[in-house]
């Protein structure tokens, strides 16, 4: 069950982080590129496999839905973070004919982050992850995650690269973008969609791929990054 987005609840509000990192100089608006539904040269099987133990990292656990009990730890290694939840569906940011307060009662048209051009993330077409607002749990700041960061997000045998792209709850986790869900073969509809259980989120520590609209730019950066991960020695 999804709640309204922070950034929607804090309207008004000062945000707890509402930019994106800035994009290098030499950034160039990204190019419209066609990608396979599942990404990359690292398997899911071995990225499951990379995070079969888990080193948690938060002060507690996270709550997956607003009346689950809080059952899910943030883990980590040294050069990524992760935790194992549902999939519930995200369709904040600027309004398009799948994402809108029509189609989804918890629409808001802000997302955490923006694009390189400063207008918000476009949920339908863009990969994004939602990671929990900063708490006294886990702020995720503090190990190297922020706007743009760069996400491998599995699926049964599916990776899906995406970004980290807007803040939730402080106590819930497990919420991804509609083309997040879309790509990786889980029911989109913001309204009835999403997975149950079962969904992996990657984030790769201090890593990020210019724009953070720029999706080409992450699987790159998300296959490379992947290969090291499941090579990295404990």
């Amino acid at each position: 069950m999804r709640l309204p987005s922070l950034t929607l609840a804090a309207a008004g509000a000062a945000l707890i982080a509402p930019a994106a990192l800035p994009a290098p100089a030499t950034a160039v608006p990204p190019r419209e590129r066609q990608v396979a539904r599942s990404e990359g040269a690292v398997a899911a099987a071995e990225l499951l496999a990379r995070t079969d133990a888990c080193t948690r990292v938060s002060k507690g656990r996270y709550r997956t839905d607003a009346g689950s009990a809080p059952a899910v730890p943030v883990c980590g290694t040294r050069d990524a973070v992760f935790w194992k939840a549902d999939l519930d569906i995200d369709c904040d940011g600027r309004p398009t004919a799948r994402c809108n307060r029509r189609t989804d009662p918890y629409f808001g048209a802000a997302t955490a982050f923006q694009q390189y051009d400063g207008r918000h993330l476009d949920a339908e077409r863009l990969p994004y992850i939602v990671v929990p607002a900063p708490s006294r749990r886990w702020d995720h700041r503090e190990h190297g995650v922020r706007g743009g960061s760069v996400a491998a997000v599995v699926y049964r045998d599916r990776v899906q690269y995406a970004v980290v792209g807007d803040t939730g709850p402080s106590d819930i986790i497990g919420e991804a973008s509609y083309a997040t869900a879309r790509r990786l073969g889980i029911p989109a509809d913001p309204r009835s969609g999403g997975a149950d259980a079962g969904v992996t989120y990657i984030v790769f520590r201090d890593s990020g791929a210019g724009p953070i609209e720029d999706h080409a730019a992450a699987v790159a950066a998300g296959e490379r990054l992947a290969r090291l991960f499941v090579d990295e020695d404990d």
